[in-house]
């Protein structure tokens, strides 16, 4: 009897391990078709899942500029209120209402999932026809949705959009630090000591170029003094990053320093462009087309022999908070706004909103520099009472 349990068990264990390996077989070999049809490659699943935001982008884009044209049997619905409330503004949130209640489902749904070849996994990395019509259920059904819920999501869009800016802040950040502990290890610090020096010393030309430009294009007057104090404070705010990093007792180095004021070069650059069109300190934007690209950077990571190699759950919850902002980029975060066709994120809140975050990006930066040190302080006195 004993001899057969341990058989038994054994051939249980064997087996597991054979499905595992015929999972991890259809993981790394076939076609991509083939994986995305088995559902067995979460990598191949993030593009999935990104094409299906695209779609909803593309979807409210055209609901905002061609809906009575491209969609008149909208005006016809209840909740539409002669298209009115399916159209413009609302017929952007409505779209926006769908993509995030698909994108929190999932995230509810694949939430602490830890380990491969299990349902959730399999849930996140397959069911493609199943998920596919449930996007398209929930995003119609939101057009059956009455006005005065859509306005209480629009408000708590704005929350939603900023928590989405605030992840993406963590991440550049986050991005420019480990780049600058990899080059300052004690493996590569030498090789990559000529290189560091020559990309920092790029990036502060950038960031002055960048500079002098905007005051080229956007203060071409003394009497521009919002965009003036914009551009100057972003200087000041390069300069105080740089001291901090090059304090003894923090000693950063100049490559982070430089890396965030190309980035809060950029957030100041966006934040004049979304100015309303029609001043003269914005000449410059009026002739080009105003657009705005996101990129969100996901740490690639070796993933272990049964882990997952990224969390799904904060996946799913970065893509529901974007639904929120590309609501807010495209009526330029103000529910009542009525922005022009071919525009995107135009308008005052948009660049205070730009402002905003990148003044709290360099908040974060210099606490992320001086919270080691207030940390030790705080533990030496504590140790010494």
């Amino acid at each position: 009897m004993e001899g057969s349990t341990g058989r038994s068990k054994s051939e249980m264990e064997s087996g597991s391990t054979s499905n595992n390996n015929e999972s991890r077989i259809a993981f790394k070999e076939g076609s991509w078709f083939g994986q995305f049809k088995n559902g067995s490659n979460p990598w191949i699943a993030r593009y999935v899942y990104g094409l299906i935001f695209l779609a909803s982008n593309l979807l409210a884009w055209a609901v905002r500029d061609y809906g009575r044209n491209a969609f008149p049997e909208m005006e016809r619905l209840k909740n539409c209120q002669g298209g009115r409330g399916c159209l413009g503004a609302e017929g952007v949130l409505r779209v926006s209402l769908g993509c995030f209640a698909f994108y929190f489902i999932m995230f509810l749904s694949t939430a602490g999932t830890s380990s491969l070849y299990n349902c959730r996994d399999t849930w996140h990395s397959g069911w493609w026809s199943f998920k596919i019509g449930l996007w398209i259920a929930l995003t119609a059904t939101a057009f059956l949705v009455p006005t005065f819920i859509i306005q209480i999501y629009g408000e708590i869009a704005h929350f939603g959009a900023g928590v989405f800016l605030l992840v993406q802040l963590v991440s550049v950040i986050s991005f420019i630090t480990w780049l600058n502990d990899c080059c300052q290890s004690d493996k590569t610090e030498d090789k990559c000591h000529i290189h560091v020096m020559l990309l920092a010393i790029a990036a502060y030309i950038i960031c002055i170029v960048g500079i002098i430009m905007m005051y080229i294009w956007y203060a071409p007057e003394p009497s521009c003094l919002l965009n003036i104090f914009f551009i100057t404070w972003t200087l000041v705010l390069i300069q105080l990053m740089t001291s901090v990093s090059l304090h003894p007792k923090v000693n950063a180095g100049i490559l982070t320093p430089g890396l965030m004021g190309l980035y809060i070069v950029f957030i100041c650059w966006c934040a004049i462009r979304s100015e309303p069109a029609g001043e003269n300190c914005i000449r410059k934007a009026e002739a080009s087309n105003r657009t705005d690209w996101l990129t969100i950077i996901v740490k690639k990571e070796a993933p272990a022999e049964d882990a997952v190699p990224y969390g799904y759950g904060f996946f799913h919850f970065v893509f529901a908070t974007g639904a929120m902002y590309f609501a807010m980029l495209l009526i330029g975060w103000n529910t009542h706004h009525i922005i022009k066709k071919w525009t995107i994120d135009v308008g005052w809140t948009s660049t205070w909103v730009r402002i905003v975050n990148e003044w709290l990006a360099v908040c974060v930066y210099l606490w992320m520099l001086v919270a080691p040190i207030i940390l030790l302080r705080c533990r030496q006195t504590n140790e010494s009472a």
